[in-house]
């Protein structure tokens, strides 16, 4: 794996931090008034704002279906998920 140190900050982001970055980086290429080598730098950001962001979804769906139910459909807890 490449030591991408641009992108490295975005490991850190919450999901709702990766997901501002992602939507400004959206408006901006959309707007078209960013320089061809800026663009492919910030595209490739998005790329990785997008696949944080996919992670951390799969991380939330996998801890929702960890959650234990009892008989009567109360959570009884949950199960450690397999850390990284």
């Amino acid at each position: 794996m490449s030591g991408d140190t641009v992108n490295d900050d975005i490991k850190a982001m919450s999901f709702e931090q990766a997901l501002d970055a992602l939507e400004k980086i959206v408006d901006n290429l959309e707007r078209g008034d960013v320089p061809l080598d800026q663009s492919i730098r910030i595209y490739e950001r998005g790329e990785a704002l997008k696949k944080h962001c996919d992670k951390l979804l799969k991380s939330a769906e996998d801890k929702v279906e960890k959650i234990r139910l009892s008989r009567d459909g109360k959570p009884e807890g949950v199960e450690p998920l397999d850390s990284e």
